[in-house]
């Protein structure tokens, strides 16, 4: 009878499975691609960008390549103090060096930082907050989509989870010291609209019970876990306006190679890196943003519904405020 009643659970997780792909990927081909930007840049206010970031400081993770160099580049083109987070000191020095040749904007910083390895971010963190600089915008973009192989990090924690969870959880939780001395403080995390597919699961965190590791689940459940951490976060740190963010499907250096089957099927109808970043530019400097509560989910510079209709992926409070409860355990062995 347990048998039986394991092999139902399990029949309908798999028609579950196939629900939510298939809601999805109508959905994808109808909004996230450039045409679904086309539609949705016709309602866009021109003058939310009509803003002076001159004195304004803002942090860019991953932004040597892809939606995190075109948020990084549009920023400082409009005056922002830009400090750019990569993990690679020659992808790094060229992006520097190329940020400023493009944008006539010599206030740009890069910080060298892998976001997998908990104990250089705690470093970074204490040396920035002693540094005296300021910083008003954390814009959490970096993350990886691993290959099909688990694999772990030199201190053991899973890539996929150490880089786009507990790595964004960790640099949010350092710098929000600085953010809260600042004026009009924002957290922005580039998730991905792959994370509707996905519940949040904490009984598997760092995808340890997978009978075969799936990267492609692996990252969406990690981008599911960042869409719950940024509605948490708003809750607890009233001071600082918290939002995540889905940039559609973009044309970046990271598609082409991590997905390479869907990139040959949709390369004709994928958005430009700018197209894929202009929510995340807009979310950080327009003040209409900030005129929505904090913690939403936000696709083309509007909040959407963090969960497709009748998909079953709605977790309770008591559940996402343990996720944030199970990082700080983990966080606090490093």
């Amino acid at each position: 009878m347990l048998l039986l009643y394991c092999k139902f659970i399990e029949a309908g997780k798999f028609k579950m499975s196939l629900y939510r792909n298939a809601v999805w990927l109508v959905k994808g081909l109808k909004e996230y691609t450039k045409s679904g930007f086309q539609n949705a840049s016709k309602s866009f206010n021109a003058s939310d960008l009509d803003v002076n970031i001159s004195q304004r400081s803002f942090m860019i993770t991953g932004a040597n390549s892809g939606i995190g160099r075109a948020t990084a580049l549009a920023i400082a083109k409009k005056g922002g103090i830009v400090h750019i987070v990569c993990r690679n000191q020659e992808r790094g020095e060229a992006a520097l060096k190329a940020l400023k040749e493009e944008s006539g904007n010599e206030n740009i910083y890069l910080h060298l930082l892998d976001l997998s390895k908990p104990r250089e971010i705690k470093s970074f963190g204490e040396n920035f907050k002693n540094s005296g600089r300021s910083l008003n915008v954390l814009i959490n973009n970096a993350g990886v989509l691993g290959g099909d192989k688990r694999e772990v990090t030199e201190d053991g924690l899973e890539t996929t989870f150490a880089t786009n969870t507990l790595g964004v959880h960790m640099l949010t939780q350092e710098l929000l010291p600085v953010l809260e001395n600042g004026e009009d403080p924002r957290v922005i995390i580039v998730s991905s609209g792959g994370m509707l597919v996905q519940k949040l699961d904490l009984s598997d965190l760092q995808f340890e019970k997978m009978s075969k590791f799936d990267a492609t689940i692996a990252y969406a459940q990690t981008k599911r876990q960042e869409v719950v951490m940024a509605s948490v976060y708003a809750k607890m740190y009233p001071k600082v306006h918290f939002s995540s963010m889905h940039p559609g499907w973009a044309d970046t250096q990271g598609v082409q190679t991590s997905l390479p089957g869907f990139y040959n099927k949709m390369k004709d109808r994928l958005r430009t890196e700018d197209e894929g970043a202009d929510t995340v530019v807009w979310l950080a400097i327009s003040p209409a943003a900030v005129k929505y509560e904090s913690g939403l989910f936000f696709q083309d510079r509007k909040p959407v519904p963090a969960h497709l209709p009748l998909a079953w992926t709605k977790s309770s409070s008591e559940e996402e405020t343990k996720l944030i409860d199970l990082l700080n355990d983990v966080s606090k062995k490093f």
